[in-house]
């Protein structure tokens, strides 16, 4: 998807991707501009530290408490932005619904909950360690809830959709309107598929990630992000792979 953009937009830049054990995160983001890098994604597990570590932060990232995007000077200092919220809201499409659930509590549910509550629904979290929703919910000033309500809107952040035998026991699934899915992959994730067997509107975890990633695209080049090219390049690429599995 970032190649593609690139690649449109007549950048030589190149988007690789770079697995780090959480213990050696910070040292490897400092290496980055030395090395030739420009800017980065962060995704799990690693949004919370890369928060703590960047050397200045954005508005919506320091309201999250998360960071997904990184952008460095040419000095190697680091900003830390997230473009979670602003994803995800974009992917909408339309005005949050009245009341939202976000199942979840890392650094994708921080993000959820943020965008959604400012942009006026009222949210409640769900966590299945209650501790943590708990937690979040005090900080970002939104509810928790063991057993949750009816909601409009359901956004699913949790890990679940992750691995292929991934069961949705134990989720709260109410009778939403709109369900978000932020997770991503080849195949539709057990949420979306019950999404759609219920007849609700699904937002998918590809457009999510297109969004996100126009949205880090303008934060480091400052031009306006090729949608369409994105967009065909993630299906085309999640097409390549089912056809291979």
């Amino acid at each position: 998807m970032m190649n593609a953009a690139f690649a449109e937009l007549g950048l030589d830049w190149r988007y690789l991707a770079l697995p780090v054990p959480p213990d050696r995160f910070e040292e490897t983001v400092r290496a980055l501009p030395a090395s030739g890098y420009r800017a980065a994604n962060v995704t799990i597990p690693h949004k919370r530290a890369a928060h703590d570590m960047a050397d200045s932060l954005t508005d919506a990232a320091r309201a999250i408490g998360a960071v997904n995007t990184l952008g460095f000077d040419d000095e190697g200092a680091v900003t830390g932005h997230n473009t979670d919220a602003g994803g995800l809201l974009d992917a909408l499409g339309e005005p949050p619904p009245v009341t939202s659930l976000v199942m979840g509590a890392g650094g994708a549910a921080r993000a959820a909950v943020w965008a959604l509550a400012n942009a006026g629904s009222r949210v409640t979290v769900w966590n299945r360690r209650p501790g943590r929703a708990r937690a979040l919910a005090k900080e970002l000033g939104v509810e928790h809830a063991e057993r949750p309500g009816p909601a409009e809107l359901l956004v699913n952040a949790t890990a679940v959709g992750l691995h292929p035998d991934d069961s949705l026991e134990g989720l709260p699934l109410v009778d939403a309107r709109v369900v978000v899915e932020l997770v991503y992959g080849e195949r539709p994730t057990p949420v979306a598929r019950w999404a759609e067997e219920r007849g609700a509107r699904l937002v998918d975890g590809i457009e999510v990630l297109v969004r996100q990633g126009a949205l880090s695209l303008s934060f480091w080049t400052g031009a306006e992000a090729p949608l369409e090219v994105m967009r065909r390049a993630v299906v085309q690429a999640a097409s390549s792979t089912s056809a291979q599995a």
